[in-house]
C-alpha cells in the first residue's frame, strides 16, 4: 500500500511542492519503521527498513528521517572517507541540493556553501545551469546530481561547471543509469510529450538517456574523470546495513 502511494505521489505532485512537504510525511511514516536492521550514514538513524521510493518504487530506499536515498548514502560515505570535504576550507557550489545534505553542509564550519537551482525552493540562488552567475574559478568543489538528464544542452552545462571550478578543484556530477547501459547517449529533441519522454528516456521530465559515453562527455567539457565503483570497495555487511546501490558509479571530476 505505502509503495503504491509513494509511487503515485512522485508521479503526480510537482517536484517543488514535493520538496517542501515530503520530509514531514516521511517522518510521520518513520513511526512504523522502528528497528535496527538498517542505518543511514547521513543522519545516523536506524530503522527496521527504509521506505520504498521511486516511480517504480524500490524497496528499502528512502531514509524516513533525512530523506537520503541509496545514492545519497553512498555519496556521503565517499565524501567522508575519500575526500577532504569535511576537513579542508572549501568553497562549494551545490546544484539542485538534496534536502538530506543541505542543513548538514550549511553547519560545517570549513565550508562556504552555496546552493543553487532553477526551480527548487530549497536553493538559495536561482540559477540556470546553462549560464552560471559566478566568475570563473569561483569554487573548490561542485556537487551536481541528477541534473544533466533534465537540461536542454548538457555540454554547455558541463562547460559552465568546469568554468566556475578552480584549477585543482574537484566535483561529483551524477546522472541516473538505466541498466543495461546503451553504448552511446540517446537524445531526440523532437520527443516532447511526457509519455513519450518516459518511454524513451526512463522518466517524463528527462530529455536524454545516458550511455557508456557519459564520462567522455564530461571529458569533452574539460574535466579529468574517475569512474569510481565505490560500493565494490566496501564490506558486504556495510552495503547491506546502509542499503547502498551495487551498480552506482560515482563520477568524480577534477580540473587541472
Amino acid at each position: 500500500m505505502i509503495k503504491n502511494i509513494i509511487s503515485l505521489v512522485i508521479r503526480k505532485v510537482p517536484r517543488p511542492y514535493l520538496q517542501l512537504v515530503s520530509h514531514h510525511i516521511a517522518k510521520g511514516l518513520s513511526l512504523f519503521y522502528q528497528g535496527n536492521d538498517v542505518e543511514c550514514p547521513v543522519c545516523q538513524k536506524h530503522f527496521r527498513k527504509f521506505l520504498p521510493y521511486g516511480r517504480k518504487a524500490r524497496e528499502n530506499a528512502l531514509c524516513p528521517n533525512c530523506l537520503a536515498l541509496e545514492r545519497h548514502r553512498l555519496m556521503y560515505l565517499f565524501l567522508r572517507r575519500k575526500t577532504n570535504f569535511f576537513t579542508a576550507p572549501l568553497r562549494v557550489l551545490h546544484v539542485a541540493p538534496e534536502i538530506c545534505f543541505i542543513g548538514r553542509f550549511e553547519k560545517q564550519q570549513n565550508l562556504e556553501y552555496t546552493t543553487a537551482d532553477i526551480e527548487s525552493p530549497l536553493a538559495k540562488v536561482k540559477m540556470d545551469i546553462h549560464a552560471i552567475p559566478f566568475p570563473e574559478n569561483s569554487f573548490d568543489v561542485i556537487l551536481c546530481n541528477h541534473v544533466m538528464e533534465h537540461v536542454a544542452d548538457d555540454g554547455l552545462a558541463m562547460r559552465e561547471l568546469y568554468r566556475v571550478l578552480r584549477p585543482g578543484g574537484w566535483g561529483i556530477i551524477q546522472i541516473p543509469l538505466f541498466h543495461p547501459l546503451p553504448e552511446t547517449t540517446y537524445e531526440d529533441a523532437s520527443i516532447t510529450s511526457p509519455a513519450a519522454r518516459e518511454k524513451a528516456f526512463g522518466q517524463n521530465d528527462h530529455v536524454r538517456l545516458y550511455g557508456k559515453d557519459y564520462a567522455d562527455r564530461l571529458r569533452a567539457a574539460g574535466f579529468m574523470v574517475e569512474e569510481n565503483c565505490y560500493t565494490k570497495e566496501l564490506p558486504v555487511e556495510e552495503v547491506e546495513r546502509y542499503a547502498l546501490p551495487t551498480d552506482e558509479i560515482i563520477f568524480y571530476v577534477k580540473k587541472l
